[in-house]
């Protein structure tokens, strides 16, 4: 069984690559996890902070530069 971690996406970013790194995490469209952020920024203001903080705080996808395989 493959073990899945969450990293920054490399391929799937528009910023920092949160959104695409959950996205491949969970299995679903990036597009549905930016729209779950700008919920969560406009409708309780949490998703910025909460955004910057995993920017911050989980690893860059190094897979596709062949590092990790």
């Amino acid at each position: 069984m493959e073990e899945r971690r969450f990293y920054l996406s490399s391929t799937e970013k528009k910023i920092g690559g949160v959104c695409g790194g959950l996205a491949e995490y969970f299995g679903l469209d990036p597009l549905l996890v930016r729209v779950a952020f700008l919920v969560l920024f406009f409708g309780w203001g949490c998703g910025l902070l909460l955004y910057l903080l995993l920017w911050l705080l989980a690893p860059k996808d190094e897979r596709q530069n062949g590092y990790l395989k």
